[in-house]
Parts: C-alpha cells; structure tokens; sequence
C-alpha cells in the first residue's frame, strides 16, 4: 500500500498526523479542531498548524472560517473507494511501466526493500519500510509525470495504513514478494493487476471501517 513521505517539518508532521486521524475517522465529520491544543500536542508555534489546517482545507478534509473555527469535514465511505480507485489505477499504471522500463540493480533493489517489510512485520517501523517499497516501485516507472500524479492522490491513504489496519500485513507482504516476482519476469499485465488489487483491497478495508463508525 503506497504511502506519503513519513519525514518532513512541524507543519507537515502535523497535516499528516491529522490527516490520518480524519481519514481513518478517529476526528470524524462535525468535530471541531481547537488550534490551541493542536499546538499543545505538537510542542511548535500557531503558524505551522494554521499551514497545516490551510492544507487540509485545500485537501477538502476541514472548514476554515473566521467565526465557526475549524472543523472537520472528512470523508465518505464512497469518496474512499474513488480516491481508491483512481490512486489504484496510477499505481497499476506505474507498476506495469515500472515492468517495462526496471534494470537489474533495480529489480535486487526491490527484493531488499520487500525483505526488509516483511522483517518489520508487527512493528511501528513497517510503515517507513512500507513506504520505501512503494515509492521504489513508483521511481522504477522512469516517468516524472505520473510520479507526480501519484504523490498528489497517495494524500488520500493514511500515512499508518499498515500500523491502522494489522490485518492488512499478511496480505501486503504476499503482494509484494508477487509484485516483484512480475517485474522481474517483465510481466506487466500481472504487475498492473497486483499494484492495482493491493490499493483497492485497502480502500474497501478503509470504507468499510468507516461504514462501521
């Protein structure tokens, strides 16, 4: 499951960390964000939150104004499934060009970054080794274009994808041990259809949970 960049600033750490809580539905539609206690919560000044906020204004997931403050919007069961399946379409897309276009250093690339998922199976830092993976795969499509494409549309995943839903991990790991085996075998239909399942799988893991607040 193809994850945002886990590094960043105070601004960024923050628009990511509230973004996840909105898109998993921890800060469910109607709840009202109080800027003080977010600038509590991450030790920083009112600017970088307020940058942050504006962000997820931009992204459609809260409500800025000057009277009724900030609250949050979130997200339906079926915006999750479109943002799912559009993001599942750009990353079959890059996986069968990534089938394409992969050399061989690229490709013993991948089985290292896919080995050191599996080896942080259960633990916080799967997240980080998950997001390594991914974007490995993204940069093997050798196209700048649809990599931006996709880092606009992966904001719609939660950053602790793996680490919010554990149930996902088995099936993740097979998927990508599968996803490298096609790129390998320069196979890509077979890697269109894995990367484009392995986010749509997770869409409807994340719709359905949502469906069940």
């Amino acid at each position: 499951m193809p994850s945002p960049d886990i590094a960043g600033t105070v601004r960024e750490r923050a628009a990511r960390e509230l973004r996840d809580r909105i898109l998993t539905g921890a800060l469910p539609a109607g709840t009202r964000l109080d800027l003080d206690a977010i600038t509590t919560e991450f030790a920083t000044s009112r600017t970088p939150v307020r940058e942050a906020l504006l962000e997820l204004s931009y992204d459609g997931l809260v409500r800025v104004a000057p009277r009724s403050g900030i609250t949050v919007i979130g997200v339906s069961p079926d915006d999750v499934l479109d943002s799912f399946t559009i993001l599942g379409v750009l990353t079959g897309q890059a996986a069968a060009w990534a089938a394409q276009r992969v050399t061989p250093e690229g490709i013993e690339r991948l089985r290292a970054l896919a080995t050191d998922v599996e080896a942080h199976s259960g633990e916080g830092r799967i997240v980080d080794a998950n997001w390594r993976f991914h974007r490995e795969v993204h940069r093997a499509a050798h196209s700048q274009r649809l990599m931006a494409q996709i880092r606009q549309a992966v904001r719609v995943v939660p950053s602790n994808f793996l680490a919010a839903f554990p149930e996902h991990e088995h099936h993740a790991l097979e998927d990508h041990q599968a996803l490298v085996d096609a790129l390998a075998a320069r196979d890509a239909e077979r890697a269109r259809d894995i990367a484009e399942r392995h986010v749509l799988d997770a869409g409807r893991s994340l719709a359905d949970a949502l469906q069940d607040r």
